[in-house]
């Protein structure tokens, strides 16, 4: 009798109502076993989800199922990144207020989740627009200000003057709005600043201890707060050429051994002296407002052509008062870094280089590769910026980089320019202060007050939450919160006067730097409850994308150090390991007026050996494009619902997981679903028909005799398996487990009434198939489970033990060399002594063939590594 088919569409609804109705995923607090924290970055609600966002989910959601499993009380949350432009946008163009979408959003998105069949604990559930949410995030913020780590300065941004906000480095591009088209503008605004520079150290020093972090997100947090231990050097500005009240020019470098290679100076458009001399010079005016039209990002300045402005002011040079520099403003100095002045070196820095040819200022070679002859090495078109030998240097030369640091410092720190020493030894970062006032409506409201007479006070906590206002208007450009007629109009809690409310919102980087200690007491009345969130953080398996690497890895680990400095939390990482995965990649398709075409709308087809697509709707062919991450603007997206309708969730998991490393990325293709679907119903039928023969069976493993055929792959595959899921090698996992089907494939499907050590071996493996596909494919293994009598939910078992004496291979495989190349193998007893392998070796046809008939000259064995015979 054939066996029916396995139905997802009925049975995958079935068990999700199981699990909701036992409460398996809701994670206890009083529970006594060791706490297990899995999480991945939240979702922003923007729509719906496709195929490819849900793969991280899935992945989490594997660990989480087998800590589960192995006896840990595991927390596994689910919650929503839920402010920001988008929202804004969407209610400008269709008329909806923020709220509205946003909510609906998060509605269709957690029933798409829902479908997956994630074990997640939704009763601590949250979007970051809860009012419940940023209130605690208000409160987070009244403490740091208490603390000293709130500040607020005039600091330059990028200003739309259409969408009139501020805008991110990132949103700018080819100097133009990245929504509104607009020329960007720089400006100088009032903003509110996290002091994350008051952690540049500790955060530095700790990555050494994020030992479950990949090495390229280390390394980009190291060069992102970017420690340089360097000199700063003051350079006297020639009498003649100073403008009124100047005398010098600070530099910061890391290079003061190429000081005798110094040919320009150059100060960044915001610079104290350019603005000064700027004042009496309206080319130079002109060009400063030039500058501030491009590209603001470190990135756009490093591509854009470098431009410079000569200011006529000169400086002396420290080592020698009669060779004097000019001083440029140049476009391609930034404010934010070091001093806002450089000295350029053009024959060891590729820019300056470049900048020198452009203009016409010397070149001087001060840096050779060891054993360069110093009278013909020149620069022209590279520069040499690696280390070397010192020359042209005076007393220099002849040094390495590192004596000539040393010598020019300790010369410098004794030398004095108007009483003070000329240098001094300096350590800096690249990490700057984090900006996070936002002008938008749609974001945490700042909880500060603008008094008159008292200045800026902070709103009582007795008087939080600051809410939203729902009665906003988004007609016109700009925050609605500004031209609100009562919100912004307060009363000052300091003096009882008129005030007015702080109308910039917090960017949204705040409300996901934290929101993984809130999901260990979602409910608790402050930000966190201590001893909850002590116990629970840090989080065990953090899993996200590497986009995210830097800004909020690194914001959430000063939110963390923030929180213990005000008594939030107990601990300095927020996340122990660390895991970035690849992406769902799938092909574009275009039709021929240029218009994106979704994979549903397509048919593709094989015609000699060809691969062609047409457009379903018109018949006409369609161009395919390349592999790339699934995105709704090419439209190359694949929905959870149509995997689901068509092969059914776990389907959609497997071959998620099963492509490629977890790490890279995997291209979605029906072939590949249909594949992993193939394989869900191989499963199916294999414990389908061994359920007659196995029911009543008491599980029993064999370690000899026929039945030992079905035990030990059994048991080898649960050893393999456990382990390859702790180091998240999934794709791995399901290899094996394919493997074990393969193995148990004849053994099951001829088992006989009368043999019950076999009968109960195959119970017992398939028992252990079952648990071992449940954390991939959940809802097939509670139907298997079901299938063959199984008591309770698989979702709530405990994890099999394997029995390590079938684990073991009784025989090995040896290499065998013949004159130190491999020829072959030998298959041999584990235990067999050093006789018995040379015997064995000499009796293999390629040996006697290449001896001859001669005996060996030697024959080594390496015990259970390698043979190698000597002829």
């Amino acid at each position: 009798m054939a066996t029916e088919r396995y139905n997802p569409r009925v049975s995958e609804p079935r068990w999700q109502k199981a699990w909701e109705e036992a409460r398996l995923f809701e994670a206890a607090q009083d529970d006594a076993r060791p706490t297990y924290y899995v999480l991945e970055m939240f979702p922003y609600p923007s729509g719906r989800i496709h195929i490819g966002h849900t793969r991280n989910y899935t992945m989490g959601d594997v660990v989480a199922r087998y800590k589960r499993a192995k006896g840990f009380n595991v927390l596994h949350p689910m919650g929503w990144d839920a402010f920001g432009m988008p929202a804004e946008n969407a209610a400008m163009q269709n008329k909806v207020h923020p709220r509205e979408w946003t909510y609906q959003n998060i509605s269709v998105m957690r029933d798409q989740l829902k479908m997956m069949g994630l074990s997640l604990d939704w009763s601590r559930e949250f979007a970051t627009c809860d009012v419940e949410y940023y209130h605690r995030q208000q409160m987070l913020f009244l403490d740091f200000y208490e603390k000293g780590l709130v500040t607020r300065k005039t600091s330059k941004v990028n200003w739309d003057p259409v969408d009139q906000t501020v805008l991110a480095n990132e949103q700018v591009i080819d100097g133009r709005g990245w929504r509104s088209g607009a020329e960007v503008e720089q400006r100088e605004l009032a903003q509110w600043f996290f002091k994350i520079t008051d952690y540049s150290e500790e955060l530095l020093s700790a990555i050494d201890g994020l030992k479950d972090w990949p090495e390229k997100v280390r390394l980009m947090q190291r060069n992102w707060i970017g420690r340089s231990e360097g000199l700063s050097i003051r350079w006297a500005l020639t009498e003649e050429t100073a403008p009124a009240g100047e005398s010098e020019i600070e530099v910061y470098t890391t290079r003061p051994d190429t000081i005798f290679g110094a040919s320009f100076m150059a100060l960044a458009i915001d610079h104290p002296l350019a603005k000064k001399a700027a004042q009496t010079n309206a080319a130079l005016a002109a060009f400063i407002e030039e500058c501030r039209r491009i590209g603001t990002s470190a990135a756009a300045l490093e591509t854009a052509e470098k431009k410079g402005f000569d200011t006529g002011i000169r400086v002396r040079h420290p080592f020698d008062p009669e060779w004097t520099l000019p001083v440029y403003v140049a476009n391609f100095v930034l404010m934010e870094y070091g001093t806002g002045a450089i000295f350029g070196c053009p024959s060891g820095d590729q820019r300056d280089l470049d900048f020198a040819n452009k203009y016409g200022l010397p070149v001087i070679p001060v840096v050779m590769p060891e054993g360069a002859d110093p009278a013909t090495f020149q620069i022209t078109e590279e520069a040499y910026g690696d280390d070397g030998i010192m020359l042209n240097s005076r007393f220099l030369d002849g040094m390495t980089n590192a004596q000539a640091f040393e010598e020019v410092a300790r010369r410098l720190e004794t030398a004095t320019l108007a009483g003070r020493p000329v240098g001094a030894r300096k350590v800096n970062f690249r990490l700057r202060d984090w900006g996070i006032s936002r002008q938008r409506y749609w974001g945490c409201p700042i909880p500060m007050i603008h008094c008159p007479d008292c200045g800026i006070v902070p709103v009582p906590k007795e008087d939080l939450p600051v809410r939203l206002p729902d009665d906003v208007s988004f007609d016109r450009p700009g925050n609605p919160l500004d031209r609100h007629p009562t919100w912004r109009h307060v009363t000052c809690p300091k003096c009882g006067g008129a005030a007015q409310r702080e109308t910039d919102t917090m960017d949204t980087f705040v409300d996901s730097s934290w929101y993984f200690a809130r999901f260990a007491s979602p409910h608790a009345e402050g930000p966190t409850d201590r001893e909850a969130v002590n116990r629970w953080l840090p989080v065990d398996q953090y899993i996200g994308g590497i986009e995210h690497a830097i800004l909020h890895l690194l914001y959430s680990r000063f939110f963390t150090r923030a929180m213990r400095a005000t008594g939030h939390l107990d601990l300095d990482e927020p996340f122990k390991g660390l895991f970035t995965q690849g992406m769902v990649v799938h092909e574009t398709y275009r039709s021929a007026d240029g218009r994106w075409l979704a994979p549903s709308e397509v048919r593709v087809e094989n015609a000699d050996g060809q691969r062609k697509a047409v457009e379903i709707a018109t018949g006409e062919t369609v161009t395919i494009g390349a592999l790339e991450k699934m995105s709704k603007s090419k439209r190359n997206t694949v929905s959870p619902e149509e995997i689901i309708d068509s092969f059914g969730a776990d389907t959609a998991r497997w071959f998620m997981l099963s492509d490629s490393p977890p790490d890279r990325d995997v291209e979605w293709t029906d072939d590949g679903a249909a594949g992993a679907h193939r394989f869900v119903q191989r499963v199916w039928r294999l414990v389908s028909e061994a359920a007659p023969a196995i029911a009543g069976t008491v599980p029993q493993a064999a370690k000899t005799g026929a039945a030992a055929a079905i035990s030990k792959p059994a048991h080898k595959a649960l050893k393999a398996v456990g382990e390859d899921i702790e180091r998240l090698a999934f794709n791995r996992a399901i290899a094996r487990i394919h493997e074990l089907v393969n193995e148990l494939q004849g053994p099951l499907s001829g088992l006989g009434a009368g043999d019950d050590a076999a009968r109960a071996a195959a119970r017992q493996a398939v028992e252990i198939l079952i648990h071992l596909i449940a954390p991939f494919m959940p809802h097939l293994a509670e139907e298997c489970w079901a299938k063959i009598g199984g008591e309770g939910l698989v979702a709530a078992s405990r994890w099999p033990d394997f029995d390590p004496g079938l684990v073991v291979d009784n025989e090995i495989v040896l290499p065998v060399q013949i004159n130190g190349k491999k020829r072959g193998d030998l298959t041999i007893a584990r235990d067999a002594d050093q006789a018995a392998v040379e015997e064995a070796v000499l009796g293999l046809d390629f040996v006697q063939k290449a001896l001859g008939g001669a005996a060996p000259r030697k024959v080594i064995v390496v015990p259970q590594r390698i043979v190698n015979v000597v002829a």
